[in-house]
């Protein structure tokens, strides 16, 4: 072909892009388009700390492809009318894409697809955004896995597809429109927490090299420790696309056969945790009505007896338990929250102050950086006991014995909670005396844990009753 169009979505890098890769041997010039949203109609899903990321990797894909002879086409608009100007303007032929997990992206490849056919365009979807996408991984009969164990030795059988390798050079049409790239100031944002990523290719290529290199080998012990940077933060990177999944997933099998057995199991704990993000993308794409249902049938039409006004104590990170406002507070200050935490905080809210996790799912969404709807959902309705878990409801997590745990020796809660800087450590592993408060300005606890674990047995026992 002479012309196609790459239309860039989650994917915005050059190595190992199956779509871009795809164009690039296809035809003799690619246009490479952004269409950009107005994401403030989206508020429930996104927020300024992922929209000035996205800034940041627009910048760096710019950059990147005008090194090797290209440059990013941005538009702005719906993507469907944005796309059949693009391809009139350039003649394409073909419209090479990489596939959505989400229901609100495979909505639009619907409609892509009968616009091809109207206009005579070739589409081409590809599969990139997960190494097994849809109803590649079955149970034996045929159907979706609900259960993570099985479905993580099925995902493990399955033989994985060879990297695409690396954009060297492209070619592109020459006086194509395009608006400029953004800046912070482009959709009138709010100031970004601090603390957020460098956005782009080469910022997330280092961070994985770092952590493959330093990190992965001790993650079995350390990725529990909020306070440890045992994790990889790669998170924002695979949500944006600026990683390829499969190259990841490649480089951290040659550290487990490069490792003894010890290190081996800390790299495959790691491979464990990019399956589940495998896991709640084919939950999202079999089961799409998690969005606003409960996963597990028995719990829909849960109701949440909690205080509404209890919603803002949390989010602002001022319950009066230590660990759970270290977990809020970080998150509003860098646009980021440790694993270990986001499941601390998911289920107090859920278990402690009996709130509907959709709360929690949407304000996640609206601050995190890394926020990707699938495993956000899936943490949440787990965290909730409503999703995808063989025995849930009665997993009720005690923030007290968990800073006991993974933060003995308060510095996570220090960091994060100036008030408790000068508090002794072990006054955070324990709930303090009746009215009593840890420090001058911080909070009494919001509720009695033991209390209001009770009432979540007795509503979880009722439903499932």
């Amino acid at each position: 072909m002479k012309n196609v169009i790459h239309w860039f979505r989650r994917d915005l890098r050059l190595t190992d892009n199956t779509a871009l890769h795809a164009a690039s041997i296809s035809a003799q010039h690619v246009t490479p388009v952004y269409v950009l949203s107005g994401w403030k109609n989206f508020h429930s899903w996104t927020g300024p700390n992922r929209q000035h990321f996205l800034c940041g990797c627009l910048r760096s894909l710019d950059g990147n492809l005008r090194a090797i002879g290209s440059r990013l086409i941005l538009r702005q608009g719906e993507a469907l009318a944005e796309l059949e100007r693009l391809a009139v303007e350039t003649s394409a032929e073909a419209i090479f894409f990489n596939r959505d997990p989400d229901p609100f992206g495979r909505a639009v490849e619907e409609k892509l697809k009968k616009m091809g056919e109207r206009l005579g365009i070739s589409i081409r979807p590809c599969k990139d955004i997960a190494i097994h996408e849809r109803r590649e991984v079955l149970t034996g009969a045929g159907e979706s896995f609900r259960v993570f164990t099985p479905y993580s030795k099925a995902w493990e059988k399955l033989p994985k597809l060879p990297l695409a390798g690396s954009i060297k050079s492209l070619s592109s049409p020459s006086g194509v429109e395009s608006l400029q790239i953004p800046d912070n100031s482009f959709w009138s944002l709010p100031p970004t927490a601090e603390g957020v990523s460098v956005a782009g290719e080469k910022a997330a290529r280092t961070r994985m090299r770092a952590f493959l290199d330093q990190a992965i080998t001790r993650y079995g012990e350390t990725r529990d420790l909020p306070a440890g940077g045992g994790t990889s933060r790669l998170s924002q990177d695979l949500r944006f696309g600026l990683l390829s999944i499969r190259e990841l997933h490649q480089e951290c099998l040659k550290r487990a056969e490069a490792s003894d057995a010890n290190a081996r199991g800390s790299v495959m704990k790691y491979v464990a945790e990019l399956i589940w993000r495998e896991f709640y993308m084919q939950i999202l794409w079999n089961f799409p009505e998690v969005l606003s249902q409960e996963f597990n049938p028995k719990y829909r039409g849960m109701i949440w007896p909690g205080a509404i006004a209890n919603l803002e104590r949390w989010r602002s990170g001022e319950t009066g338990f230590p660990i759970v406002d270290a977990a809020m507070r970080e998150l509003r200050e860098t646009g980021f929250m440790h694993n270990r935490t986001r499941m601390i905080a998911a289920m107090f809210l859920t278990k402690d102050l009996h709130l509907d996790w959709r709360h929690g799912e949407s304000y996640f969404m609206q601050t995190l950086t890394d926020g990707e709807i699938a495993s956000n959902n899936g943490g949440w309705q787990w965290s909730a006991g409503t999703g995808a878990d063989a025995a849930p409801y009665f997993r009720i997590q005690n923030p007290w014995s968990q800073t006991k745990r993974f933060d003995p020796d308060g510095a996570y809660i220090k960091r994060w909670i100036p008030e408790l800087r000068d508090v002794e450590s072990s006054k955070f592993q324990d709930p303090p005396a009746p009215g009593l408060r840890l420090a001058k300005g911080y909070p009494t606890p919001i509720v009695d844990h033991s209390v209001a674990r009770d009432i979540t047995l007795d509503l979880f026992k009722a439903m499932k009753a």
